[in-house]
């Protein structure tokens, strides 16, 4: 399924503002977006953060779904690479992403977004996965890095 317009709504982006307003906790920053995120778009199976916890080792933090992978290496998969090049990975078919890890066998398309702390630092990436091929747009991808810039601005690891 292919998205014309983007899945991300205003009410959406705003609600998770207001959650979130006046936190400098990333964990709970994390879990509050993860939590809306799955709950209000259709097509959503896994939405969760993994966050940066050595050089070059991402570990699962707040998320909701199955079971996500727990340690993800920055040399493997999507979010793997959205940790290394620093660059907001979007994946209409996993089976073609070379070197996937599979967590989950219904994931088929994938939207990794890597965000930064209040020093510039990278603190983990946020990881959507849909049971639906070519789910998600560059809009979604633009639209939820701005949202994660705002939010953990006043961060630190």
């Amino acid at each position: 399924m292919t998205q014309d317009i983007s899945i991300i709504r205003p009410d959406l982006i705003a609600r998770i503002h207001a959650l979130c307003d006046g936190e400098d906790d990333s964990i709970a920053i994390m879990a509050t977006v993860s939590a809306e995120l799955f709950h209000a778009v259709d097509g959503f199976n896994w939405v969760g953060f993994y966050r940066v916890v050595a050089p070059n080792l991402l570990k699962i933090g707040p998320y909701q779904g199955g079971h996500g992978c727990v340690v993800i290496p920055f040399d493997r998969g999507v979010c793997g690479a959205a940790a290394r090049k620093g660059a907001i990975q979007l994946v209409d078919d996993v089976d073609l992403f070379e070197g996937h890890i599979a967590c989950s066998s219904s994931t088929k398309s994938e939207l990794v977004i890597p965000f930064l702390d209040q020093s510039g630092q990278l603190l983990g990436v946020l990881d959507i996965d849909s049971d639906q091929p070519h789910f998600f747009t560059w809009q979604d991808a633009d639209q939820l890095d701005q949202l994660l810039r705002q939010l953990f601005q006043n961060t630190s690891s």
